[in-house]
Formats: structure tokens, C-alpha cells, sequence
């Protein structure tokens, strides 16, 4: 049987629909009573909002309950509360409660409404029905407790394994993006691969250990590499024919002593967030190994005063970059001609028409700096430390900042 509501509109009971309710205090500057309010709710909002949200035609159909108001006096003034159930969904809701802050008056009294906040019912109902369920499996339950978070990781564990593919003509463990995506994850085994599927990371595919594929040699060229290595020393040795062989970007390494297979979804986003550029990628090689690489700054031809000249410009461009990150182009003359970050010197190097005779960077030497130098005719690559380098052009000059 239908209700009036204080409002005189007639009003469905309340039913188990209601989504939302929308919380508001009232501040009135005089005495007012609870039908007061209501009369200002309906009569204030009326045709506000058009024919789909007016207010009586909403408690009609039902999808507006029954308004609650708790309102009293004290010193001259009403203070009070006021609850409406809706049943509209939450943009609309949104919009009534919004609504409901246009009211200036109650009966013959300025007023102010304030929604304080909107609950949602549902969430409320599944709380309860999780505390409910939490006592019944404690209270109800005979059997030992249903351990339903390693039912959920065995189905997870049956997708991976179905995500999984080989790919190329050596069976490499992967994920199913590894062609659909621009950039690729390099793990090192196939423990690693299945962990990041686990966690939603589909572009990723495993080196095998230090004989790595031809294929991963192949991918590396046409795509953005990410390798993303244990955090021990298996993980350096990876790294270290990696940059010998491979064409690799960025360097992410699990923490150290830490396995990929191993890691929290939380570890390994953090882990890919802190990848760096290969050029930013200190590797430490033996002092017999850098002598065999290492180029003399001098050429035999040129006099001793102008060795000391070169020596002394390129140590102060290496003094004014070192600790900074920094990597400058430099002139025939030894002057700057562009000055940029060293995350960005490998682009440069590939667009830049500057012209440029020579490079300092606070960074690694990488084989694909040298590579690109070459290519540009530059004289002097003058960087922190000589990296996994297998080749020198005779036409580069490669000194280390330990060398200056």
C-alpha cells in the first residue's frame, strides 16, 4: 500500500533497490520544522533538473525513497540532517545531490543545505555479506576451511601455461605479444616469463642463459629492448653478452639477490619504472681489458704542446659534465655545440645535424655510441668508463674519464 510523504506526493514502500544515499546538513536561520524541509526540497527543485529527474515523479516510480529529515532548534536557528535513498545510478544521483545545495530557503527562513557525502549501499551490503561469511565458514563449517586463494592461483598457473608460446625456431619461452608489440621485455628463463604473464606483462620473452639466441639478436634490431635480469651475478653475465651481441635500450634488474621468477607485482613495476638507458649502465671490466681497448688521445703527427691543448679542453668539458649526467657535442675547436641529457645522446647521435667533432658524457661507452660516432665522423668519444665494447673504428679516439 502506497505512503504520503510529508510532501503530499504518494510514494512507493521502500524497496531493496536503493544504490545510493545521499547524506546533507541543513542550517536554518530561524525555526523550521521537518515538513518544512521536505516542502522546500520538492517545491525548490521543481522543473530545476526537467521531467526525467523531478523529484515527485522520481518517489512515484520508486527510484527515490523515502526522505528522511531529523531537524532542531536552539538559539533561534534549526539545525538537522537529512538522508534521501536513490535508486538512479550514480551520475544521476551525483546531479540530485548537487541539486539539493540550491536550496536558499525553508518555509519563511534563509537556509543552507551541505551533502556531506553519498554512501554506496552495495558496498555496504558486500561488507556485511564478507564478515557474515568470514563467521559462518569459522562457526557453520565441519570441513577444514575452503583455502580458496590457492584454487585461484592454480586457475591463474592453468592460464599462464596456456599464454605461454615458443617462439622462433629455437622454442624460446614467451609471451603472445612479443610481434603485435614496439617494445620488448628480455628475461632470462622460462620461470621468468611465466611470472610477468602472471601479472598481466604479455611482450616479454627469455634469453635461455649467456648463448643467446639468434633470434633475440634479430628482435633487438627492429624493436625497443628492455632487459629485466636477476639481481645477482648470473644477471651480470646476462648483461654482459647482451650489450656485446644484442641491440638493447633500457636495463631494469630485479633487487639484489632477488630472482625475477620471485618477485611481487608491486617489485616488478617498480623494478621496469627505475630501468635506465644502456648508456647511463656502468660495466666494470678488468684493467688488462680496457688497456686492449683503449685508444691513445694523441695522434703520433701532432706536437706535444698541442696534445697538453686537446688534453686540457676535453678535461674541463669532462670536469663541467661529471656527476651531472650530461652529455656535450663539442666543435672542432673544442666548443659546445649541443649540450643534452645522456638518456638522450643515442637519439641525438641518430637525428641530429649538428656538427659536431667530438662527445663527453657522463656515462658508459657503449658499442652503439662508438658505432654511431663512427658513422657521424667524429674524433673523441670521452666518457666514465669503457663498457662491453668489442670493436673501436680506427677513426675514433675512445678515452675514459680515468685517462684525462
Amino acid at each position: 500500500m502506497n505512503e504520503i510523504d510529508n510532501g503530499g506526493v504518494a510514494m512507493k514502500s521502500p524497496t531493496d533497490t536503493t544504490k545510493y544515499l545521499i547524506y546533507s546538513e541543513i542550517l536554518a536561520e530561524g525555526i523550521v520544522e521537518r515538513p518544512d524541509v521536505v516542502g522546500a526540497i520538492f517545491g525548490q527543485t521543481e522543473g530545476l533538473l526537467g521531467e526525467d529527474l523531478d523529484l515527485r515523479e522520481l518517489q512515484k516510480t520508486g527510484r527515490i525513497g523515502r526522505i528522511e529529515v531529523k531537524v532542531e532548534s536552539k538559539g533561534g536557528r534549526s539545525f538537522g540532517a537529512i538522508k534521501v535513498p536513490s535508486s538512479l545510478d550514480k551520475v544521476e544521483t551525483a546531479i540530485l545531490a548537487a541539486a539539493l545545495e540550491t536550496i536558499e530557503r525553508v518555509g519563511p527562513c534563509s537556509a543552507k543545505i551541505r551533502v556531506t557525502k553519498i554512501e554506496d549501499v552495495r558496498a555496504s551490503k558486500r561488507k556485511k555479506i564478507v564478515d557474515r561469511a568470514k563467521d559462518i565458514i569459522k562457526d557453520s563449517f565441519e570441513e577444514p576451511e575452503i583455502e580458496s586463494e590457492k584454487i585461484s592461483d592454480l586457475v591463474r598457473q592453468s592460464v599462464r601455461a596456456e599464454e605461454i608460446i615458443e617462439y622462433g625456431p629455437e622454442n624460446i619461452p614467451a609471451g603472445p605479444a612479443v610481434d603485435e608489440s614496439d617494445a620488448i621485455i628480455l628475461v632470462e628463463g622460462r620461470a621468468d616469463v611465466l611470472n610477468l604473464l602472471k601479472h598481466g606483462i604479455k611482450n616479454v620473452i627469455a634469453v635461455e642463459g649467456t648463448n643467446i639466441p639468434k633470434t633475440i639478436i634479430e628482435l633487438s634490431k627492429k624493436k625497443t629492448v628492455t632487459t629485466f635480469l636477476d639481481g645477482d651475478r648470473g644477471g651480470d653475465l646476462i648483461l654482459k653478452e647482451l650489450l656485446q651481441i644484442a641491440d638493447v635500450d633500457y636495463v631494469a634488474r630485479a633487487p639484489d639477490n632477488k630472482g625475477v621468477e620471485d618477485l611481487t607485482q608491486k617489485e616488478i613495476v617498480k623494478s621496469l619504472r627505475n630501468k635506465v638507458p644502456v648508456e647511463q649502465i656502468y660495466i666494470l671490466k678488468s684493467r688488462e681489458e680496457t688497456k686492449e681497448n683503449k685508444k691513445l688521445i694523441e695522434p703520433d703527427m701532432v706536437e706535444e704542446s698541442e696534445k697538453e691543448k686537446t688534453t686540457d679542453m676535453l678535461k674541463k668539458h669532462k670536469d663541467d659534465v661529471e656527476g651531472k649526467l650530461i652529455a656535450r657535442m663539442l666543435d672542432k675547436n673544442f666548443n659546445i655545440a649541443k649540450e643534452v641529457p645522456v638518456r638522450d645522446l643515442v637519439k641525438v647521435l641518430k637525428t641530429n645535424n649538428t656538427r659536431a667533432s667530438s662527445i663527453v658524457f657522463d656515462g658508459v661507452i657503449t658499442q652503439r655510441v662508438i658505432d654511431l660516432a663512427a658513422k657521424r665522423d667524429l674524433n673523441y668519444i670521452i666518457g666514465v668508463r669503457l663498457g662491453s665494447v668489442v670493436k673501436i673504428p680506427t677513426n675514433v679516439r675512445v678515452i675514459t674519464f680515468d685517462e684525462l
